[in-house]
């Protein structure tokens, strides 16, 4: 394989791999932003206004999760008819004296960390937290050696006779 070729596939790999990661990242940016509220709010399941403070949380915990029907919706925006169930089912466990965290726990247990926008760091988000760090090394490390490559080239002696062909050349396009 000759070098040129070879620079050529180390340059599109490399493109390949910075649209790619670029891809990933403002996906992964795009998860973790809680849902902008849209200009039509969905209906969410009937408050139960017995208890205001109740309903507060829900309304501040149910903004935290993801609806894993709508996934980049958050659980307070969504409409699907899971969503109203989960809003029913935290409604429930806060009632029977549970914290925000035991709530959060439960949802986890059921559902994965999937059902959470912020995601642990623990084994098995690992790539989720440092994959766009690894492809962004190896990003550079393409173009690094690419560069190089690109740098150290040596191209062939051009000869006396192919400069005078090329300047006559060029006096007869002018």
């Amino acid at each position: 394989m000759t070098r040129g070729l070879l620079r050529q596939r180390l340059l599109a790999l490399g493109l390949a791999l910075g649209l790619a990661l670029g891809l990933m990242l403002s996906q992964a940016a795009r998860a973790n932003e809680p849902a902008r509220p849209t200009a039509v709010t969905p209906p969410m399941a009937q408050p139960l206004f017995a208890d205001v403070a109740i309903e507060a949380r829900l309304t501040t915990l149910s903004r935290e999760l993801r609806c894993v029907v709508c996934q980049n919706e958050a659980l307070a925006d969504s409409p699907a008819e899971l969503a109203n169930s989960m809003r029913q089912e935290i409604r429930e466990l806060m009632k029977a004296g549970k914290t925000d965290q035991e709530v959060i726990d439960f949802l986890v247990a059921r559902y994965g960390d999937f059902v959470l926008f912020r995601p642990p760091f623990k084994p098995v988000t690992y790539l989720l937290w440092v994959g766009p760090f690894v492809f962004l090394g190896f990003g550079a490390l393409v173009w690094f050696v690419a560069m190089r490559a690109r740098r150290n080239f040596k191209g062939a002696a051009v000869s006396s006779e192919q400069l005078a062909t090329a300047a006559r050349l060029l006096e007869e396009r002018s």
